[in-house]
């Protein structure tokens, strides 16, 4: 004999399980129809895999949620430490798909093949061997631009240890395809020991090329000593030296000091930038005092965010140089315009700045998003601006759409 009461609540547990299947189908339906009506992106992270000189290669991919497929973006390459995985590498130190959202640009993290010699993930395998991981990223700029829409003018590498040594390979060894690269805690070999040891050509630029380099002063890593105590890494002053002289930039640097935001850190930061290189190009380097073998913003010297300085640099460049870079050299348009902008770097959140007649100035971050113009403002030939609201770090001055200052540093 059937037990009605049970029955009852059968029916009625069966009724509320329908309806949230309905409610969630129906929740389900109108967020997609949101997303498509309102026009809305979502940023996808992919783990991807391709054959490659008969390993199975792998490589995490991030497309941005502003990519549509219409318009070609730039391309950057973050590389992990030697014995390191890309996956933790993004997550755990160098999480740069925010910084991709928000600029929008695909980002992709390979991960290095196995060394046989030690069992270990190495951009750089010990010899003897014919692993080439150069190839394998030219070949993977290839695939992804057969797949999305990708500005080729505006490939970028950077990398951490190993992977900033692999960096400066790629930028020394297939620089037609490079536009600008970073180096962290990583050295660059010696063309002694790339053609000894590894038996590969000598580093040979093609191109003007931008370099930032993030060395720690106090490194004990034998493939990344400030000084260059191991014969087979060049010192920073080295490096520095190699790429200021081919890019043909100033032979000394400007010195900048960067505020000390995080005392606790044991570290300070001094930013040195070779300028006046062939088509506006620099080579910078982010001398961390005090600095270890770290990546500045999460571990290590907390006073500059290297993720963030990366982009901000690479992306001011293409394959032709600085993007905003004048025919006109920069000493010319000072003289003719004589602009004065003081203090820098901008002390007490003010700015003054000078001009002998009224023209268009503008103030930009290094990404080119617009910060203070004077467009709306009446004619004037000077201007004290109040530089609270602006974020720490470096902008570009321009007027009447030509960059006429190289630097301004602004430690809030």
């Amino acid at each position: 004999m059937i037990n009605l009461n049970i029955l009852h609540k059968y029916n009625i547990n069966r009724y509320h399980s329908e309806t949230n299947k309905m409610l969630k189908k129906t929740t389900l339906s109108l967020f997609l129809f949101l997303l498509i009506s309102l026009n809305i992106s979502i940023s996808q992270t992919y783990q991807r895999q391709m054959d490659y000189d008969g390993i199975n290669r792998s490589f995490v991919l991030h497309i941005p949620a502003n990519y549509n497929g219409t318009t070609s973006v730039p391309l950057l390459f973050v590389f992990h430490g030697g014995g390191g995985v890309a996956n933790q590498f993004m997550a755990q130190t160098t999480d740069m798909r925010p910084i991709a959202d928000t600029a929008g640009f695909i980002l992709v993290y390979p991960q290095a093949a196995v060394d046989p010699a030690d069992g270990s993930n190495s951009w750089l395998h010990k010899s003897p061997t014919t692993h080439n991981d150069i190839f394998f990223i030219e070949t993977l700029i290839d695939s992804l631009s057969n797949e999305y829409l990708i500005d080729n003018n505006r490939v970028y590498a950077c990398g951490y240890s190993e992977g900033g040594i692999f960096s400066y390979e790629l930028g020394c060894r297939i620089n037609n395809r490079i536009a600008a690269f970073a180096s962290v805690s990583g050295s660059m070999l010696t063309d002694s020991f790339r053609s000894s040891y590894y038996n590969l050509p000598v580093c040979s630029p093609s191109h003007p090329t931008a370099v930032l380099l993030i060395p720690g002063t106090a490194d004990s890593s034998p493939h990344s000593s400030y000084s260059g105590f191991d014969p087979y890494y060049m010192s920073v002053d080295e490096i520095t030296t190699y790429w200021s002289s081919y890019n043909n930039t100033n032979p000394n640097p400007s010195v900048f000091q960067v505020s000390n935001t995080n005392t606790n850190d044991g570290s300070t930061v001094e930013r040195r930038i070779w300028e006046n290189g062939t088509n506006c190009v620099t080579t910078q380097e982010l001398k961390v005092i005090g600095g270890g073998h770290d990546w500045p913003g999460s571990f290590g010297n907390m006073d500059i965010d290297a993720s963030s300085e990366i982009w901000n640099f690479v992306s001011q460049y293409n394959m032709n140089g600085l993007i905003s870079c004048s025919t006109n050299s920069i000493s010319e348009i000072q003289e003719s315009i004589q602009i004065k902008a003081y203090p820098n770097p901008v002390i007490n959140n003010e700015l003054k700045i000078e001009l002998n007649n009224y023209n268009l100035l503008e103030i930009r971050f290094l990404d080119g998003r617009l910060v203070w113009s004077n467009s709306s403002l009446t004619a004037s030939d000077s201007y004290a601006i109040n530089t609270s609201n602006w974020n720490a770090g470096m902008y570009l001055i321009y007027q009447n759409k030509q960059q006429v200052k190289k630097l301004l540093v602004v430690n809030n």
